[in-house]
């Protein structure tokens, strides 16, 4: 029936103000009225209709993705939002798109690499997409050994250009968004020759297509890679290939913000620190954490309605079977994702401040938390990105059969969301990075110098190395200062382990490589201990609202305990918790479960999505999920008529044959 809301049973239980939550979860009251209109003018804007997204034909599917992204920008214009409205406005829209480079990678390199006249000349143009940038970097033979790319920009002084060439099949680049069929122009990384010699990798502007009439320039070779995972998903976007033949570009197209090639050809590092760019990369970097909690937000809310609309066994006596949120089972693959889609959320809050501040600092020229800065946000990239892949996936396995359907919004969102994995550093590779600036820090402990922010545990190091858990009983567990040493003494004991044994090898670059799981699980470690320690820090501020500080306690409590009870032989291992204390953190644990379980429903409508975004219906807010099932059947192509195509072409020379030629 429409009208009904079949969860309201469910929101009735909330014992905390979901009004207050929201606010809580958008960040402040300003960023809540914000997405919440911008999100409800896309959602009853028929031009974002996601109808039939999954079963378009590829071709279909992209032309559908640049009207979007052509009304989008009307609209912008149109309404007149400010760049804080529009950003939003695409987010909502929910479909990778070409305007995403653009104006998340394209714009940013310019405003970052180039020099003040550099981007006077190209940024008003970028702005108001009289040009359509994107970011080749990734090459078909090289993605995170960026320092191994191929392409070459070689100075001609004779012309005043650089010539950018492939001068193999693996230097094409490969995989930048954008770059198949719509770019005019890209960011291009390749090799800096001059004067016979290789100064590197650096950025240069380089125009790709005609803009007349869009054809690619001589010189160019540019595609599309192909279909990718998934319906729908990213097969919306059109990752390139590009290959250059001897292509001329003048040489005020290399972005001199950090360098520059005089006329005469001569390679000059300019007095603004190369460290600068560092700051991007933070920037870039926190908002894949900002993404992940809303990518983890998303599948949350999914299966925790459609946990409370499906029953399954239990009916007593012809009474209503249980609801499947209420199995212990459930609860214990559910609840923990549903904290750690607010513990990634809070930890993102973290970090754009960490921007903020690693971003005054380089403009005071203070560059001493820098490789702290660059490392935490390694890791949390890393660690964040593939809880959250793990999770969608789980959250589609916890909605039964009907999660691999495609209206359920799971096997899009997962398609979309997995490449986060592996764009911006692969999650191993950066998770090793981590580790080798926790080895570092460690081997300067005796030196005297102060282990700061993230690491200024390690500055306790005798201690954590000694003391033990003084938990008696299950309730202890809720302590936060019982919480926060078992998680910094398990990171420390396992860093210093991998330290000891790494001391053990004559050549340091061999005993990495030897040690490498460990090294990754020591990171992770100490990841864990900063999502768990900002999780802490959160709750030790003001938060109004009728029961939500407390709420907010409860899910802390899941996600710590949560992961002290799968990483249990860590924290055994390193001595500091006995197998009794891992037990009583386990009881903790489940009686968490029973708390939260009434608050379910309520603390997913807190992200305060709609329908539309979600797009999900097993994610639907009033649970009216099996109608709309049924009736979403009926729409797929194969139900335009009665009778297949083929039918009569295959399967009824089948039927028809002579059965007494069967030998049955």
């Amino acid at each position: 029936m429409e009208g009904v809301d079949y969860l309201a049973d469910e929101r009735k239980k909330a014992g905390f103000d979901v009004d207050e939550m929201k606010i809580v979860w958008a960040g402040s009251r300003h960023d809540f009225e914000l997405t919440d209109r911008i999100s409800k003018l896309v959602a009853n804007d028929p031009g974002f209709s996601k109808e039939g997204r999954t079963m378009l034909p590829r071709k279909e599917l992209f032309k559908n993705t640049l009207r979007k992204a052509a009304y989008a920008w009307k609209r912008i214009i149109e309404l007149r939002l400010s760049q804080e409205e529009a950003t939003m406005l695409r987010r909502y829209v929910d479909e990778p798109a070409f305007t995403d480079l653009h104006w998340g990678m394209f714009i940013p390199a310019i405003k970052g690499q180039g020099t003040d006249k550099q981007q006077e000349k190209w940024l008003p143009l970028a702005y108001k997409m009289q040009i359509i940038g994107c970011y080749a970097q990734t090459e078909l033979g090289h993605g995170s050994n960026v320092q191994g790319l191929e392409t070459t920009a070689t100075f001609d002084p004779q012309t005043d250009e650089f010539v950018i060439h492939s001068p193999t099949l693996t230097s094409s680049k490969w995989w930048p968004g954008g770059l198949g069929k719509v770019s005019t122009h890209a960011v291009v990384y390749a090799r800096l020759i001059t004067d016979g010699k290789d100064y590197g990798v650096n950025g240069f502007i380089v125009q790709l297509r005609s803009l007349e009439d869009h054809k690619p320039l001589p010189g160019v070779t540019v595609g599309d890679i192909g279909m990718k995972f998934g319906n729908g998903a990213y097969n919306s976007m059109d990752n390139g290939v590009l290959s250059f033949d001897h292509v001329r570009i003048p040489r005020d197209q290399m972005l001199m913000r950090v360098s520059q090639v005089t006329k005469e050809g001569k390679y000059v590092q300019s007095d603004i620190p190369r460290q600068l760019l560092y700051g991007t990369m933070v920037y870039v970097r926190q908002s894949i954490v900002a993404d992940a909690s809303l990518a983890m937000s998303r599948a949350v809310c999914i299966a925790t309605r459609y946990s409370a609309v499906r029953r399954q066994f239990g009916s007593q006596n012809g009474g209503q079977e249980t609801q499947v949120i209420d199995y212990k089972t459930q609860q214990n693959r559910l609840f923990p994702l549903l904290a750690s889609a607010y513990a990634f959320r809070f930890v993102g809050e973290w970090l754009k401040w960490l921007y903020t501040d690693v971003t005054q600092r380089l403009a005071a020229n203070d560059f001493s938390t820098l490789p702290e800065a660059h490392a935490c946000t390694a890791g949390l990239k890393s660690l964040t990105t593939t809880a959250t892949a793990d999770g969608i996936e789980e959250c589609r396995k916890l909605c039964g059969g009907h999660g691999y359907l495609c209206s359920s919004g799971l096997p899009e969102l997962f398609a979309v969301y997995v490449p986060a994995c592996t764009y911006e550093g692969d999650n191993v590779v950066l998770q090793l990075q981590v580790a080798r600036f926790l080895m570092k820090t460690i081997s300067q402990l005796g030196t005297g110098k102060k282990p700061v922010g993230t690491v200024s545990y390690m500055g306790r190091i005798e201690h954590l190395m000694q003391c033990r858990s003084d938990v008696k009983q299950a309730e202890d567990w809720l302590k936060p200062s019982a919480v926060l040493e078992a998680f910094e003494a398990r990171s420390a004991r396992m860093s210093v382990a991998c330290a000891k044994n790494l001391s053990k090898f004559e050549n340091q670059e061999e005993g990495f490589a030897e040690l490498a799981a460990d090294l990754v699980e020591a990171a992770v470690a100490h990841c864990q201990l900063i999502v768990v320690s900002k999780y802490i820090e959160k709750l030790q501020q003001n938060i109004p609202g009728k029961g939500v500080k407390q709420q907010l306690e409860v899910l802390c409590g899941i996600y710590s305990l949560f992961l002290l009870h799968k990483h249990q032989g860590d924290f055994l291992g390193t001595g500091y918790i006995t197998s009794k204390q891992g037990s009583l953190a386990n009881d903790q644990l489940r009686a968490l479960y029973s708390q939260l379980r009434p608050n379910a429903v309520s603390l997913v409508d807190a992200f305060n999505y709609t329908d539309h975004y979600l797009g999900s219906i097993l994610g639907r807010y009033d649970g009216n999920v099996y109608p709309k099932l049924y009736e979403a059947a009926w729409k797929d192509p194969l139900n335009n008529s009665d009778i297949a195509d083929g039918f009569h072409e295959y399967i009824r020379p089948l039927l028809k044959q002579q059965l007494r030629t069967a030998k049955l």
